[in-house]
């Protein structure tokens, strides 16, 4: 805009100069001399000549200063023009960064912001203006927010208790009357699929409170070696490998990541005990290593490429025969999925070429 005004600016201040000059032949009876002319560089004398030469020599001065005076205006005004873009476009570029600046320091605390640090503000200081209401606006959203992060935590914490009690006295009580003597054979096969279903239940339950519990995010986080954590879960999953005739395959690399302990473990044993279910009596392959973090493969049936996000759904299941021997309920890619976004992760699927599946967690 400055650009276009400066030209206009220019172009009507040489259209008024020229207008204003002397043209030769203007004035025939009274042809300005050497002497009438402003001087432009070095004045040239013209003798007098009664003959008309000195008319002629006249009127070629006057060509001639009339094409200086607009070539040097065009020169100087082109130089000035260029010259003051250049001073507005720093002057501009600071006058924006100054009132851009509490933009950016609403954008910096918005990408800071997550679950675990929600009671962070902007308190933008300055005259009351579109942007302090803007950021104060943004505050009051942080605010509710908190609550109600808190109440959800709140819920959890209550929830974990009063779920979990009724089915742990529910068990206690089958297996209590399956112990009692005399009892026929009806009754011991009943009391074996009311555990069955006591067990899928309790499995539902911890599943639905770890996937609420990590999608508030992070609220201790340390310094974890992961590798010892999947050492740990493949050594507690041992029994569980041979009773599924699979054969683990580990290569751990030292690796810390910054991480819920709980949270933790609760991906690397979702992750192993998803290889193990969805298994045919294969094997199993666990990495640590740097990109990505963890990654758990396995032999299994196999999954179509345009099902595989699926899979991070809650509740999805591919192969529903053989969820009920396994007793899946259909969380354990998805609580992998909520842990890893809450350490800043991702997680992703690709189907092994020969059958089953290779999970991938990447981990900051």
């Amino acid at each position: 805009m400055l650009l276009v005004s400066g030209a206009l600016l220019l172009g009507v201040n040489y259209l008024l100069v020229r207008s204003a000059l002397p043209v030769p032949n203007s004035a025939p009876n009274s042809v300005p001399t050497t002497a009438t002319l402003p001087a432009i560089g070095e004045p040239q004398l013209v003798p007098d000549d009664p003959s008309g030469s000195q008319a002629q020599v006249s009127e070629m001065n006057i060509a001639q200063y009339r094409a200086d005076v607009l070539r040097t205006l065009l020169v100087q005004s082109g130089i000035a023009l260029v010259g003051s873009a250049v001073v507005a476009l720093l002057l501009g570029r600071l006058a924006a960064a100054g009132m851009l600046r509490p933009v950016h320091q609403v954008v910096a605390t918005a990408r800071r912001l997550g679950a675990d640090n929600l009671h962070q503000r902007i308190r933008l200081s300055g005259p009351r203006d579109e942007l302090t209401e803007l950021a104060d606006t943004f505050d009051q959203m942080l605010s509710r927010l908190e609550k109600s992060f808190d109440s959800q935590r709140r819920f959890v914490a209550n929830a974990s208790h009063e779920l979990r009690t009724p089915l742990a006295t529910q068990r206690t009580l089958v297996e209590v009357a399956m112990g009692r003597p005399g009892d026929g054979a009806s009754l011991r096969e009943l009391g074996e699929r009311l555990l069955v279903m006591n067990a899928r239940s309790e499995a539902l339950i911890e599943g639905l409170l770890v996937l609420a519990s990590s999608d508030q995010g992070l609220e201790h986080p340390e310094d974890i070696r992961l590798d010892h954590v999947v050492a740990r879960v493949v050594r507690a999953c041992r029994q569980a490998f041979a009773d599924a005739a699979v054969t683990v395959h580990t290569t751990l690399e030292p690796r810390v990541v910054r991480s819920d302990p709980v949270l933790l473990e609760q991906l690397v044993r979702n992750l192993v005990d998803n290889a193990v279910k969805y298994n045919d009596g294969g094997a199993i392959w666990v990495r640590v290593g740097g990109s990505p973090a963890l990654e758990v493969a396995n032999t299994g049936p196999h999954v179509p490429e345009d099902k595989v996000p699926l899979l991070f759904e809650p509740f999805v299941q591919l192969r529903r025969e053989r969820v009920a021997a396994n007793r899946g309920v259909g969380l354990g890619l998805s609580i992998v999925h909520s842990i890893a976004r809450a350490h800043g992760g991702s997680v992703d699927a690709v189907p092994r070429r020969d059958g089953g599946l290779v999970v991938g967690v990447s981990l900051p």
